[in-house]
């Protein structure tokens, strides 16, 4: 896919697709069902469904975009699923560092992976290396990432399926929040995501507000557009300062 309606990104990449689940925020994955969809429609790269794939021809993909992108690695799947080689990895990155002008934001729900592989490989200076935080069990993952020296650490609270209490977010440039959408979502509650501002607020970090979901912040459900976006009445989607980084 070459262009995106995720709002923290503006270009999608995947070399990769297809997962399978790994925690709790996985029950209704996005990505499975749009594959599935993208097989019935023919595509040749969705052949295989949700089955992981990996697709030597498209690891070259962001050579060919000249004007200067965020570009989100892997939205299909997974860069550190325990059955991608770190072989195949390294190909990714390789065109990462052919490509300065890009800013890539690589995604994990496999904290612990990422860290065996960087523990032996430097991280490019144009990516930013971030941790799905869906619920309190998965919090051990913002230890693994505050580990890693990269120019932007974040965190990606959605689908937010529960409170998650109080936050370290020592080293932690920017947290997503959003909530699950479609028909078999679970709601989100307005004082969750209250919650999770006021702590990046207090400790300086970025805070980007995506969306309620399919539950909208008076705990009915709708369609995610009627839902909308408003955050105490308004848009607060940050991006990280990367200037004093």
């Amino acid at each position: 896919m070459k262009t995106t309606i995720i709002e923290w990104t503006d270009k999608t990449w995947n070399p990769i697709t297809g997962c399978t689940k790994k925690s709790a925020g996985c029950a209704h994955c996005y990505a499975e069902v749009m594959s599935r969809r993208l097989k019935a429609m023919r595509l040749e790269k969705y052949r295989n469904g949700f089955e992981l794939t990996l697709h030597e021809d498209d690891l070259y993909e962001p050579l060919q975009w000249k004007k200067s992108h965020n570009i989100f690695v892997c939205s299909m799947s997974d860069i550190f699923h325990e059955k991608v080689p770190f072989e195949f990895v390294d190909k990714i990155l390789q065109t990462i560092e052919q490509t300065p002008q890009h800013r890539y934001q690589i995604l994990t729900k496999r904290s612990e992976r990422m860290a065996e592989y960087f523990k032996s490989r430097k991280i490019p200076n144009n990516v930013w290396l971030g941790a799905t935080v869906e619920c309190r069990d998965s919090k051990k993952r913002i230890d693994d990432l505050r580990s890693f020296d990269a120019t932007v650490k974040f965190l990606s609270c959605e689908p937010l399926i529960e409170d998650l209490g109080t936050l370290n977010l020592d080293g932690i440039d920017w947290v997503i929040v959003g909530g699950e959408s479609g028909p078999f979502a679970r709601p989100m509650k307005p004082e969750w995501v209250v919650s999770i501002k006021e702590q990046v607020e207090q400790q300086g970090a970025s805070f980007f507000f995506k969306q309620w979901g399919t539950w909208g912040s008076d705990g009915k459900k709708r369609s995610k557009h009627a839902n909308g976006k408003l955050l105490q009445g308004k848009v607060i989607q940050q991006m990280p300062d990367t200037k004093n980084i």
